[in-house]
């Protein structure tokens, strides 16, 4: 009997997005926490398998060749998954392309100016407009591109994907960015239907409890010394 895949995770949307993929795999896998407000990610063991001291991470113990590999960077770690399993991820080369290029659209795109937006309108020390409204313009922006891909397609590359799996929990905390999801019907349409598939509310459950044990990072000092401000080591 094959190992289960090992994955280090903590309930962000990031997290997410590889719990939402091995949940549609239905394969085996443990889940090992990795506390980013405590500062696990800085842990020697964990920098061997994740070098940007970021999480998620895998190591699959039935890699190629039948050898142990490690895989960090979310949008890497779906596409080995879905090359390894020959799911999610086609192999034909043009819809190949079409997934990846929203995959990427949302790895460089949707998630750093989502976050950003995050960032500037809950855990800045200070209230600064111009960080506010830029971080909160550009999601929109970026929401209204998916409004519009979605006009005429249930899913961002046609068939649900990796890049559906990567975008949608990035698209769950849209208050905190500012957004209303009335504003982008085709969006919402894509939203709740991701959201009601069993394995993505399966997947977005993984670790929500032992999150809820943490204090809430916008009062939380400590963890955003450990987040914030960060330099190299």
């Amino acid at each position: 009997m094959t190992a289960p895949i090992e994955l280090y995770y903590w309930a962000t949307p990031n997290g997410w997005k590889i719990t939402i993929m091995l949940e549609e795999l239905g394969v085996p896998y443990v889940v090992n926490y990795v506390n980013i407000g405590r500062g696990d990610q800085f842990q020697p063991d964990f920098l061997k398998i994740s070098p940007n001291n970021r999480m998620p991470a895998i190591v699959d113990p039935d890699g190629p060749g039948g050898e142990p590999i490690s895989v960090f960077e979310s949008g890497a770690i779906l596409q080995y998954l879905g090359r390894k399993y020959g799911k999610f991820y086609p192999s034909d080369e043009r819809a190949r392309v079409d997934v990846e290029q929203w995959l990427f659209w949302q790895v460089g795109g949707l998630g750093p100016m989502a976050g950003q937006a995050h960032h500037f309108r809950q855990y800045a020390p200070e209230r600064i407009a111009y960080g506010i409204d830029r971080y909160t313009n550009e999601v929109n922006r970026l929401y209204g591109v998916m409004n519009r891909r979605l006009a005429d397609r249930a899913f961002l590359a046609g068939d649900y994907s990796i890049a559906d799996m990567a975008a949608v929990g990035w698209v769950i905390p849209h208050e905190n960015q500012g957004q209303d999801l009335e504003e982008f019907p085709n969006l919402k349409r894509w939203f709740d239907a991701v959201l009601a598939r069993p394995a993505v509310k399966k997947a977005i459950e993984v670790g929500k409890e032992e999150r809820a044990r943490q204090k809430n990072l916008a009062e939380d000092k400590e963890a955003q010394k450990v987040l914030f401000g960060q330099r190299a080591r």
